[in-house]
């Protein structure tokens, strides 16, 4: 089981947090996003549809930061989805930053024409909706996109999430040596995506690119599942 910082643990199951928040949306675009058919809490991993996401952002912070790339791959335990998947390049609220520039390739003239997030998000949540949505790293994804659409809605959105990285942290918790075993030559254990793949001898794929990174995360998680968890491992186990 995927271990949760206090302030992630919640009486509340997510199917009824989604009702919940359905309830109280105003925008029509969210009121069908939280009124799709979500998994419950005891549905077999097996049987869940996910999708796996990336953004490429302009820095860390939702609050300082934008997203400039989108990139969705939808899968299940099985089978990856590519023909299914989506990919925008849209237009930030906040200036590109020149370090941004440098580790996503997205320039100034890929932006000038891109659309807004606001202009592609029926589109967005429509492949989101009934999926769990599965990251490498859960302070970007629905951070962003929550603080994203507080700018522009003036209201924000709540999903479940299963983060590759978190399992990973929970498979390796020693994985900082102490100075010890540093001096006997013990290396860190790294959960950043690459390496995290490179256990389970997954190929390498160039980073930063939303899709591709996308695709990465999804790959990943299907192999954590086959060598750690059953088919029949309830989905509450996972989200977060």
């Amino acid at each position: 089981m995927v271990q949760r910082s206090q302030q992630e643990i919640t009486d509340t199951p997510w199917p009824l947090r989604m009702a919940n928040a359905g309830r109280m949306a105003r925008d029509p675009r969210l009121q069908a996003f939280y009124q799709a058919d979500w998994p419950a809490a005891e549905t077999p991993i097996h049987e869940v549809p996910m999708v796996a996401v990336d953004f490429e952002t302009t820095g860390l912070d939702p609050d300082k930061h934008s997203i400039v790339s989108i990139g969705l791959v939808p899968f299940t335990s099985q089978r990856i989805q590519c023909a299914r998947s989506r990919h925008w390049v849209v237009r930030p609220k906040l200036p590109l930053r020149q370090d941004s520039v440098t580790i996503h390739g997205i320039t100034h003239s890929d932006i000038d024409n891109a659309p807004d997030l606001d202009d592609i998000l029926g589109d967005v949540l429509e492949a989101l909706a009934g999926r769990i949505v599965v990251v490498h790293y859960r302070q970007i994804e629905r951070p962003f996109l929550d603080v994203a659409l507080r700018w522009r809605l003036q209201e924000g959105i709540t999903f479940p999430v299963i983060d590759t990285m978190a399992i990973e942290a929970h498979l390796h918790p020693n994985r900082t040596p102490n100075w010890w075993k540093k001096l006997l030559g013990q290396q860190p254990v790294s959960i950043r995506l690459a390496d995290s793949r490179s256990r389970y001898h997954l190929p390498h794929y160039a980073p930063h690119h939303a899709l591709t990174d996308a695709l990465a995360t999804a790959e990943l998680l299907q192999a954590q599942l086959q060598h750690h968890f059953t088919p029949e491992t309830p989905i509450r186990d996972l989200w977060l």
